[in-house]
């Protein structure tokens, strides 16, 4: 609910939108707080895709250091790259990037209008916002072709010699974030599952491949009580509880606002 009302007041008015976001993008802060037990939180206020980016790399990097012979959990990982990373002791090992999805239409990237845009895992950010990222000399654009009866992505814009790749990237673009009712977990950082498993039969295209976290929702698909089912015409996913409560969830269109 929070996620359409805040669309919705940005959408009725963008250019209060775009004057709170530069209020608070100015009260930018990092405040240190003391805990328990030897322990304190470090606690930064950042803009909303700066923020995203910064964890996207620290969690990236966390995962290249997970192998047989390292007992830390993911979570203990990411805290410690964190933490080496502020004090440059951490050298990086990839050079890639990290991707921050960032989703806006056309019109209101060309100033024409000012709709909000969606950032994966975060939700509705101001179209000055959105501008201004796309703007920036290190972002990347990405071709998306939608389809403009309902909005779904069709295209992701690229070609690669393996198939999988594209795949992957697609099912990722299509449901921009953890299919299960409710999580805003980014896509990018989650799995790519078959819905019918490989080993049944179950093909490796779009129409079997769902995205969820990995470190939940992944993992509760194959627990006892669990139902996903998977609709394969429009890619919703109806999940089923142990106590038989449904909950559906459809990927959200591309160049549409969010239903109520």
């Amino acid at each position: 609910m929070r996620r359409v009302a805040t669309y919705w007041a940005m959408k009725t008015d963008p250019d209060g939108a775009a004057q709170r976001a530069d209020h608070r993008r100015a009260e930018r802060s990092v405040q240190l707080l003391p805990g328990d037990d030897g322990m304190s939180t470090l606690l930064a206020d950042l803009p909303a895709e700066v923020a995203s980016s910064a964890y996207a790399r620290i969690d990236r990097m966390a995962r290249t250091l997970r192998g047989t012979n390292e007992s830390r959990t993911l979570d203990q990982l990411r805290a410690d790259v964190f933490a080496e990373l502020l004090l440059g002791s951490h050298t990086e090992r990839s050079g890639a990037k990290a991707d921050v999805h960032v989703y806006v239409d056309l019109t209101t990237l060309a100033g024409l209008n000012d709709n909000p845009a969606q950032l994966a895992g975060y939700g509705p950010v101001p179209a000055s916002v959105a501008r201004e990222i796309a703007h920036q000399p290190s972002s990347t654009w990405r071709r998306i072709v939608t389809d403009p009866l309902t909005g779904s992505p069709i295209d992701v814009g690229r070609r690669r010699y393996r198939p999988p790749a594209v795949t992957d990237e697609f099912v990722r673009v299509r449901d921009r974030e953890c299919r299960f009712p409710a999580c805003h977990r980014p896509a990018h950082f989650g799995d790519n599952d078959h819905h019918t498993p490989w080993n049944r039969h179950g093909n490796t295209d779009h129409t079997n491949l769902v995205n969820y976290c990995r470190r939940r929702h992944h993992r509760l698909k194959n627990r006892p009580g669990w139902t996903y089912h998977l609709h394969r015409e429009t890619a919703a996913v109806t999940v089923t509880t142990p106590s038989g409560y449904t909950y559906t969830s459809e990927p959200e269109p591309l160049h549409d606002p969010p239903p109520f």
